[in-house]
């Protein structure tokens, strides 16, 4: 998942007071573990940092109850900037909600002492296996959001991925936690999606465990569950005693419609770990091929002689969200599919779009034909063919 940036921006810009909700980042402070210490009854509160045992025991900021008295802003203003210039980890988390309005989604694994209490590759180990996790369980929210099904193989993969571009994520000490912000106005579908589904898979589980039955997880498709979830799940929890995820909504977006307003932490042990796997095999299983038609451009050719059928492989323009394909052609299908990779045209097939391989492969190819494009889009595919134009040499004289 590269495009999921891998840290917090800098918090160098402070917010506007004047656009800032002190509601708002009361809620913050108080979701970021800091502590509410009395103040001027309906005039201001006092806060202090997570682990503070008194005022003096690290910053402290005074944060207006409204902003209806004339010092409001100026306080605002204050707390802020001691926000900004504050060593504590979550005064950067509290900067950086306040300017994108995000949901928040926080992991927490439970590792042992020796892969996550040392400096050095076991501390650094543990930290990418959490991330790589939360990267997977968040593609599987955002395709779960373009389709409910059991396996999305190579599907909607280009669409998800965009869809998760302006996640910003903290840092993860040690492998023991770590926070995801989605921005309310490209994430929330994603943060809503991956709410149905994380408490759908602990419900299956649970189901499951109970009764031996896999009939929950059927059901849970409805949800977002799907391959890549139980995949996600089962990776977060692998190498740990138990895991936790938790999620919270945008304090200034407000609770979105269907969803309880604190959500519930999901929780996943290792004793989850069969049924996740069993379910993840019955979804590839389970899903049937889909009939498609795609307009592809041809970017390989190549079969065993000088003649008859060959294997073809497509980038895919339109039909099937997936990126690439491959097929089988007959030898004159295949004869056509040559001359219109020669002439820079893309090709258009009907046929079966098989599970096995993640939707990767077509089977029972038919009505292969030349499509017409513009002038751009041909210089384009003539382009393509001249950088694999090894290919198509070995498709001619049959290497």
């Amino acid at each position: 998942m590269t495009h999921w940036p891998t840290a917090l921006p800098p918090s160098g810009d402070i917010p506007d007071p004047a656009r800032v909700d002190p509601a708002v980042l009361g809620v913050l402070l108080d979701r970021h573990g800091w502590h509410r210490r009395g103040g001027a009854a309906g005039r201001y509160s006092r806060w202090t940092p997570p682990g503070a045992a008194a005022p003096s025991g690290g910053t402290s900021l005074l944060v207006p109850d409204t902003t209806a008295f004339p010092d409001s802003e100026d306080l605002l203003g204050e707390a802020l900037t001691a926000l900004a210039r504050s060593a504590v980890p979550s005064a950067r988390d509290v900067l950086v909600s306040l300017a994108v309005p995000s949901d928040e989604i926080r992991w927490w694994r439970d590792v042992p002492d020796g892969a996550a209490g040392v400096v050095g590759a076991a501390g650094w180990t543990a930290a990418e296996q959490l991330r790589d996790a939360a990267r997977q369980i968040l593609l599987a929210g955002a395709l779960a959001v373009r389709a409910r099904t059991g396996f999305h193989g190579t599907r909607h993969r280009r669409r998800a991925l965009a869809a998760l571009e302006g996640i910003l994520v903290g840092p993860a000490p040690g492998g023991r936690d770590l926070t995801a912000c989605l921005p309310v106005e490209t994430g929330r579908d994603v943060a809503v999606r991956l709410y149905h589904a994380l408490h759908a898979t602990r419900e299956a589980i649970d189901f499951q465990r109970t009764t031996k039955g896999m009939e929950a997880f059927d059901s849970a498709v409805g949800a977002g569950v799907s391959r890549e979830l139980t995949e996600a799940v089962i990776a977060l929890v692998r190498g740990s005693e138990g895991t936790r995820i938790s999620l919270a909504w945008a304090p200034a977006a407000g609770t979105p419609e269907g969803c309880p307003a604190r959500p519930e932490p999901v929780e996943f042990s290792p004793g989850d770990l069969p049924a996740l796997r069993r379910a993840g095999a019955r979804y590839q299983q389970d899903e049937p091929a889909v009939a498609v038609r795609i307009t592809g451009a041809v970017v390989r050719l190549r079969r065993s002689g000088p003649r008859g059928a060959g294997i073809v492989r497509l980038r895919v323009l339109a039909g099937a969200e997936v990126p690439h394909v491959r097929l089988e052609l007959d030898e004159e299908a295949y004869r056509i599919a040559g001359h219109a990779h020669l002439v820079g045209l893309p090709i258009r097939v009907e046929g079966q779009l098989e599970s096995r391989g993640g939707f990767r492969r077509l089977t029972r190819a038919s009505q292969v034909v030349p499509v017409q494009v513009d002038e751009a889009e041909r210089d384009r595919l003539m382009k393509s063919l001249q950088e694999n134009v090894d290919y198509f040499e070995e498709a001619c004289t049959g290497e």
